[in-house]
């Protein structure tokens, strides 16, 4: 819990600068190199000195195959020349304007007989049309940054924490495809939860044990992580973040092995919603085809052929599908268990498909 208070701790002070490490984007990113090929790829919250997502995409431009890969940074970030270190670029006197790279090849350009992230540099360094000052100040939201999206096929990026919600609703206004890192609540969001109950967005593989290590400004870590920080490696970690896209996964089309049998008394049923509760997703029942509130864990399981998703138990949302008020007074579902009522902890009503 003390990752996810110090990740709602930053999001509120507005200090939500994570920067994603290799090994995760390369652990996540190897279950989708087929929607790569020929295809634009926008990073548009990365500094391309800092971000290992350009890393990723520059280093594998040729093998992954792609068209035009695109990097935008903000000014003035707080980490300028304090992380990759990845190109011999001069340092400013003052604040660093914002400015874009873009790259529709990658040769030997260095002639060391190989194609490597080298030659990227050597691309940036030598070739002035790659990279160019932006007008504005950077923002994913400024009109000349909106246009590099409408130009994009995909979008890749560990966008700001605490504009998720405007950054996701921007791709989704303009249809374009994305895999980005998020707070993994952000399910409970009444403008993200829909798109999870559609079909229009799912989550991704995710992190190694569920756990997430982030770079961080220097300083920000006295401000917020405390717990969390680990000064010898300079990474925080929030078990409280996943990966969300739009790009199809093996993963999704698994079929959960259903082997619980349904009893009578084995599954408590809500006072005020007529649904069961299932508090395991181990004990999801095989021969039930009603209603059930299962735990936020679900999605990492969810199987669109297998299951509907009906909507979430507690909330406005609730409220949707007709949740009642509880002991509470409160639109959550709840149960009685021994003569005492209580809710159960965050769950998502579901049903299986015949």
């Amino acid at each position: 819990m003390a990752g996810n208070k110090a990740l709602g701790d930053a999001k509120s002070a507005k200090k939500d600068e994570f920067y994603t490490q290799l090994c995760d984007i390369e652990a996540e990113l190897r279950h989708y190199t087929r929607f790569f090929r020929g295809k634009s790829v926008l990073c548009n919250c990365d500094d391309p000195y800092e971000s290992n997502f350009f890393y990723y995409f520059a280093s594998r431009f040729n093998d992954l195959g792609l068209k035009k890969l695109v990097a935008t940074c903000y000014d003035g970030s707080p980490v300028a020349y304090t992380q990759l270190d990845l190109f011999d670029a001069p340092k400013p006197r003052r604040e660093r304007r914002a400015y874009k790279i873009v790259i529709t090849e990658v040769g030997d350009e260095n002639g060391d007989g190989t194609v490597d992230i080298a030659d990227v540099e050597c691309l940036v360094r030598n070739r002035k049309n790659v990279l160019s000052l932006l007008d504005g100040n950077g923002d994913f939201r400024s009109p000349e940054c909106v246009a590099l999206l409408d130009e994009a096929d995909v979008v890749v990026t560990n966008p700001p924490f605490s504009l998720f919600r405007e950054y996701l609703s921007l791709l989704v206004q303009h249809k374009k495809k994305f895999l980005i890192i998020g707070p993994q609540n952000a399910i409970h969001y009444k403008e993200v939860f829909p798109l999870i109950r559609d079909n229009e967005m799912w989550l991704g593989y995710g992190f190694n044990n569920g756990n997430a290590f982030f770079s961080i400004p220097n300083g920000d870590s006295r401000d917020f992580a405390d717990g969390v920080y680990d000064p010898a490696t300079g990474l925080v970690k929030f078990r409280n973040c996943a990966w969300f896209t739009n790009l199809d996964t093996t993963k999704r089309h698994e079929e959960m092995i259903l082997t619980r049998a349904l009893a009578e008394g084995d599954y408590p049923k809500y006072d005020n919603f007529d649904a069961i509760d299932v508090a395991n997703l181990d004990d999801i029942p095989k021969d039930y085809d009603g209603l059930m509130g299962v735990p936020d864990t679900f999605l990492t399981k969810y199987n669109p052929d297998q299951f509907e998703i009906i909507g979430i138990g507690s909330g406005y949302l609730a409220k949707q599908i007709g949740v009642g008020k509880n002991y509470r007074g409160r639109t959550d579902i709840a149960y009685t268990i021994d003569g005492k009522p209580r809710c159960p902890y965050s769950r998502i009503i579901i049903r299986r498909k015949r």
